[in-house]
């Protein structure tokens, strides 16, 4: 990826300082509350029929999970 198609640092320290905010609890209740879209049902179960074919068995899934979790872990 070429450095014109990255955010700009402030882009970034934006989206850090909204997803690290802490919410109200009326905030929090909102989103609970709010509605799934059908876009977003679709989206969802469209990865999972994708994960569910790249790692057809329990084996394979939990195989990943375990990878991706030591990914996440090293970068604490």
């Amino acid at each position: 990826m070429s450095d014109s198609r990255l955010p700009s640092p402030s882009a970034v320290q934006a989206a850090a300082r909204f997803s690290s905010r802490r919410l109200t609890p009326e905030e929090f209740q909102a989103y609970v509350d709010a509605p799934v879209s059908e876009d977003e049902r679709e989206e969802a179960l469209r990865l999972i029929r994708w994960f569910v074919r790249r790692y057809p068995t329990p084996a394979e899934r939990l195989a990943y999970a375990r990878r991706a979790h030591s990914r996440w872990k090293g970068r604490e």
